[in-house]
């Protein structure tokens, strides 16, 4: 007889969001859509494996017609018409307060890369997400600060990120089997919320992660389908902004928005997975898919401007949003030489995106709401959104979205040096079940390690010199790490060896770890 366990400890004030009718809700899209999720990461691997022997990637000839074809998307609601700023971060209770009242449109209510899947994480953010929809989230920290929504406030519009398709949730079985971690942080919040929302004049909105395919795109349009009808909500009231992270989604993105044309809100430049996804994909294609020190990519590197480029120009020919990349800078009061230099650099690249016509972007702390809304204002105006432009202009190729090797830059001592350093403190952060880590002014969530460890892969496995001649080799990593090790055991009391041996083995192990996050939450409760 098929059955429906849950084996996480108790929460507080969880039996609100884990009501048997809101379980019994989560196992009906497991059985209807896991069966397919599983069928389309398998295909991920086929894929892969082709570019590894061919490396190369092109437009998809079979959908030629629906990118030729004259479409466009549903128009967007009221409340998701200005989204010139939008605030990224987890769904801790006092993080959330601070989000929504930060003064931006949007507030991205991370489940997924600044979040943990601890199972505390996984059910207490749909109680704090639950109050702040209702308007009565409030927190009082150990030291006796209060937080509230501001009286009178224009809260941010929530905008929940379930996790990525690849993840499981081990803490709910069906049938024997753990729930899709995606169908659980997706489904608690429709289920409780979205009648709620349209009550108060909104609706149910998402941010998806990671998808690989317009494939991936038909089955969280198939989700959101069968989701409506079963609690008879209008078919089109969700929306969802995808973000194109991947490069395989990159060639994708005419046929992902035409895949969710009745759901869809716009695509989302998400620059930090997006360069994981081009280490990870052209990993052993040759030296002309190296890159140099992450720090040194910048947005005006060839490939990614040819990225941002399409995004814009694809998302205003189907009147789709584009939404620009993350600042994720901390300001430090401290230190107010480095915050001037970091604000002038937020302040150029939220510039160029309101110039390039993206319609708003991201920043990762309230204090950078006022730097991003005054260069879009200087563009946009009065005007909600610069839909109208549409950039016919922009013409971008296959080659030019792949031209990693005209990326300016190098691969140094201290590029190895900073991604064990970065990439030991965000998992020791993670291990505990933080996700969005404040390392060397910057929030940063589990794309940093990412980006860390598949660098010291590729540049180890296709035998990179750093610039004194030294080659990076597996034996010159296990010596930074060890370095690095001591240097942080003061600094990092809890789980820093784990850290370290998990580091290690994502970054120099034979078999490249598809993500990081599958090993890592093992190691969790």
């Amino acid at each position: 007889m098929s059955q429906v366990t849950v084996h996480g400890d108790g929460v507080e004030r969880g039996e609100e969001i884990l009501t048997p009718a809101a379980v019994d809700f989560l196992a009906d899209l497991h059985r209807r859509f896991a069966p397919r999720r599983a069928e389309l990461l398998a295909q991920r691997a086929v894929r892969r494996a082709r570019i590894a022997e061919t490396g190369r990637l092109d437009f998809l000839p079979e959908t030629k017609a629906v990118r030729d074809a004259d479409w466009r998307v549903a128009p967007a609601p009221a409340d998701l018409r200005d989204r010139r700023v939008e605030i990224t971060g987890p769904t801790e209770r006092k993080m959330s307060i601070n989000a929504l009242n930060s003064g931006a449109n949007v507030w991205l209510a991370d489940f997924e890369d600044a979040n943990t899947p601890h199972w505390h994480n996984v059910v207490s953010g749909q109680v704090n997400l639950a109050d702040a929809i209702r308007g009565r989230i409030e927190f009082t920290s150990p030291e006796g600060r209060h937080y509230r929504l501001t009286p009178g406030g224009r809260p941010a519009v929530p905008m929940p990120r379930p996790r990525g398709w690849h993840l499981d949730e081990r803490h709910l079985l069906v049938d024997g089997e753990p729930m899709v971690g995606a169908l659980v942080d997706f489904g608690l919040y429709f289920f409780h919320n979205a009648r709620e929302l349209l009550e108060r004049g909104s609706g149910p909105y998402f941010y998806l992660p990671k998808l690989e395919s317009h494939l991936e795109a038909r089955l969280w349009n198939d989700v959101f389908t069968a989701a409506q009808q079963a609690l008879d909500i209008p078919l089109g009231t969700i929306r969802a902004t995808v973000l194109i992270e991947t490069i395989t989604a990159a060639f994708e993105m005419q046929e992902i928005l035409y895949e969710l044309r009745e759901h869809v809100a716009g695509l989302n430049a998400g620059r930090w997975d997006y360069l994981f996804s081009v280490i990870k994909n052209f990993r052993d294609a040759g030296e002309r898919f190296v890159l140099p020190d992450r720090n040194s990519v910048g947005m005006t590197a060839p490939f990614m401007r040819a990225y941002t480029e399409l995004l814009v120009s694809t998302c205003h020919q189907r009147g789709a949003f584009a939404i620009g990349g993350m600042a994720a800078f901390i300001p430090n009061r401290r230190d107010p030489e480095v915050t001037e230099q970091a604000l002038a650099k937020v302040h150029a690249d939220k510039r160029r995106e309101a110039s390039d016509g993206f319609d708003g972007s991201w920043v990762a702390h309230p204090g950078l709401v006022k730097v991003c809304r005054a260069e879009f204002d200087a563009v946009l105006g009065e005007r909600p959104n610069q839909l109208d432009r549409l950039r016919t202009e922009v013409s971008v190729s296959a080659e030019e979205l792949l031209d990693v090797a005209s990326t300016p830059g190098e691969v140094t001592e201290a590029g190895v040096r900073g991604a064990v350093d970065v990439g030991v403190r965000y998992l020791a952060s993670w291990l505990t079940g933080n996700g969005a880590a404040a390392i060397h002014n910057l929030m940063e969530d589990a794309a940093t390690a990412e980006i860390s460890r598949s660098q010291l892969w590729q540049w180890v496995h296709n035998g990179v010199r750093l610039t004194d001649g030294q080659l990076v080799t597996a034996e010159l990593v296990r010596e930074v790490l060890a370095q690095t090790r001591g240097a942080l055991a003061a600094e990092i009391p809890d789980r820093l060896d784990e850290a370290c041996q998990l580091f290690e083995s994502v970054a120099l192990s034979e078999r490249f770890v598809d993500f990081l996050t599958l090993p890592a939450y093992e190691l969790i409760d």
